[in-house]
């Protein structure tokens, strides 16, 4: 290779000044780094490098000056990047210039050139034995802002161009099962001199950049769905150099995989080895508990959230450490979406949400009804930063919550609070529904056929938020019904059940004819099964009070909503047979008991949370006086004909 002669070099002096002040510069970085002090310190040096920069570009560019230009441009731009909370693109722009200005110093220039062509054109051209080793430093830099940018493509050919620079008769790893790991991992930059001040070694960085570069192909893996290669890569993550933070969630991600895969033990393995890492991984706990719910081990679940919710409350999530000891770090270079869906900071409230939510749906009432209480004591405090309300929220729309806190306090016994609850949905919604609902009843999107997805991706639009409006101060019409019912006031029963049905008949739908059902909206299916149980329910009022004929109109309408409805058609038998219309309640007994599955059909379309309760009081009753009447009579009509 060439030696150094283009280029008149400034004054021995001011060269030797240069260089002395990069030694100080990072030997008061070496002494400071990792300790309490780092990050104001790395802050200080940065501006202190880029000064020193900004003082040797000010001069025409020179060859025997330029190792020392690239030395410290490399430690200058080490700092933007470690005291920056992500890659910034621009900075990059320093990598650029300096280049160009290593082809200035030997008489040619690029600047038509893209940043791929010039890296290109300065490793061919470029032969000065002096310039390899701080030409190799500043491309693995680059391939640290190419790598938070995700442009792979990019550093693997950047990594070609290194290797043959090193190694002209090398050849290239493309028949490699991953080239670009295959690349960094076989790079080795030029021989430096011992004096050389660093801030960060050449081999450091290649570690990190390893250990990034398999990170972030083993996440876009994963949201590509390719799982057994998302394994591969993220282990080999695992394996590499970073910290303990970043470890944790390495093995995070591992047992997402692994849960993804349909391995839930070894799942629990990866989420328990990360916790062992590093105590502080909160994500950790909250997927184990979605492990532990897909296992339908509840009490771990539960004991798992516990833990999540005591950890965020007694020690939040802390900031990106303001002290590092490495300034490129793997967290600044993995930048994924899927990353940050699977590691997002929750919020204590979304966990007690959550242990609300499951303790109702398992049952376990006492327990919900302390946590709802917990939840909403939050919203009346006003704690807005505390209660999430974006689209990646764990928790519902409000209304929902508190439709489902009163779900929880009937089934518990507290009657009047569960009463008080609703009348707060009704009141709060009183002026957000127009006096007619006019929507479309089809599904706009057939992707968006369940409940959650519907309500999902946004703000919806003004008419679907009025019929979500509808939808809740109707459900909080129907929960008062049956909590009057359950205390035996008749009246008061009667008189919300009424309510709930005249609030839908705000609703009128556009279609065209009768949508089949797994068209509709999901707010219009909601609507429909609010619409029969308050029909259900206002129908046995009307049965206790022996209002027969009432009875029967509503438990008719019901069977019109829901044809297959096993309830409304055995009151619809009931209130027959009172009526002694008894060859019609014998017809529809048969009717409706030889009907195939419909339970079975129901629970294909699940309902939202807070009807529990409703549906529960609303199920066929387990009385079989009634069977056996519609038995005899039909025993005894068979006789009498055979007669």
């Amino acid at each position: 290779m060439k030696r150094l002669r283009r280029g008149a070099a400034p004054e021995p002096g001011c060269l030797q000044a240069w260089a002395a002040q990069c030694e100080a510069l990072a030997g008061r970085w070496r002494e400071a780094r990792g300790s309490a002090c780092g990050g104001e310190v790395a802050r200080q040096l940065r501006g202190a490098f880029g000064e020193l920069l900004l003082r040797m570009q000010g001069l025409p560019p020179a060859l025997p000056t330029m190792p020392l230009e690239l030395t410290v441009l490399y430690n200058s731009l080490l700092f933007v990047l470690g005291t920056s909370d992500c890659a910034i693109k621009g900075e990059a722009e320093g990598i650029r210039h300096g280049l160009l200005r290593v082809l200035e110093a030997c008489g040619t220039c690029g600047q038509d050139l893209s940043t791929e062509e010039l890296w290109q054109k300065v490793l061919q051209e470029v032969t000065v034995e002096e310039l390899q080793s701080p030409l190799h430093r500043l491309a693995a830099l680059q391939a640290a802002w190419w790598l938070a940018a995700s442009c792979l493509q990019s550093i693997t050919d950047l990594f070609r161009l290194l290797s043959r620079s090193e190694d002209p008769g090398r050849t290239p790893c493309s028949g490699e099962k991953n080239e670009l790991l295959a690349l960094l991992k076989a790079w080795r930059a030029p021989a430096e001199e011992a004096s050389i001040s660093l801030v960060q070694s050449t081999e450091e960085l290649k570690e990190t950049l390893c250990t990034a570069a398999a990170f972030l192909q083993g996440l876009q893996e994963l949201e590509a769905g390719n799982l057994s290669t998302t394994l591969c890569l993220l282990q080999e993550a695992a394996g590499g150099f970073c910290s303990k933070r970043v470890l944790a969630l390495i093995y995070v991600c591992l047992g997402c995989c692994a849960q993804r895969m349909c391995k839930p033990q070894t799942a629990l393995q990866h989420l328990k080895r990360a916790l062992q890492v590093d105590f502080q991984c909160h994500s950790a706990l909250l997927h184990t508990a979605a492990v532990y719910q897909e296992l339908g081990e509840t009490d771990a679940e539960l004991q798992a959230l516990s833990l999540l919710y005591e950890a965020l409350e007694r020690n939040p999530p802390s900031a990106t450490s303001s002290c590092p000891y490495f300034l490129i770090r793997v967290e600044l270079l993995v930048n994924a979406p899927i990353l940050v869906s699977l590691l997002r900071h929750r919020q204590p409230s979304e966990v007690k949400y959550l242990l609300a939510q499951r303790c109702l749906q398992d049952g376990r009432v006492a327990d919900a009804v302390e946590h709802y209480l917990d939840f909403l004591a939050l919203l009346q405090e006003g704690l807005q930063q505390q209660v999430p309300l974006d689209g990646d929220s764990l928790l519902p729309r409000i209304p929902e919550v508190f439709l489902e806190a009163a779900s929880a306090l009937e089934q518990g016994g507290r009657h009047q609070d569960s009463l008080a609850v609703c009348d707060e949905v009704i009141s709060r919604t009183t002026n957000l529904i127009p006096q007619i609902v006019q929507i479309e009843e089809k599904l706009e999107r057939p992707e968006c056929a369940s409940l959650e997805a519907g309500l999902a991706g946004g703000l919806p639009s003004q008419k679907r938020e009025s019929l979500c409006c509808l939808m809740w101060r109707a459900a909080a019409y129907l929960h008062q019904g049956w909590v009057w019912t359950k205390l035996g006031k008749g009246k008061e029963a009667l008189m919300q059940f009424s309510r709930c049905l005249n609030e839908l008949l705000r609703f009128q739908p556009c279609g065209r004819g009768v949508e089949p059902a797994e068209s509709l909206l999901p707010e219009v299916k909601v609507l429909q099964k609010i619409r029969l149980l308050s029909l259900i329910g206002r129908g046995m009022q009307f049965l206790e009070q022996e209002r027969h004929k009432e009875a029967l109109l509503d438990f008719q309408h019901g069977l019109q909503i829901s044809p297959d409805d096993p309830t409304a058609a055995f009151y619809l038998v009931q209130v027959l047979w009172k009526l002694n219309r008894k060859q019609e309640a014998s017809d529809y007994w048969q009717k409706y008991s030889e009907s195939p599955a419909v339970e079975d059909r129901q629970q294909e379309r699940p309902f939202p949370l807070y009807l529990d309760s409703c549906l529960k009081q609303a199920a066929l009753p387990q009385d079989g006086s009634l069977v056996r009447c519609i038995q005899d009579y039909l025993r005894t009509t068979r006789q009498d004909s055979a007669v």
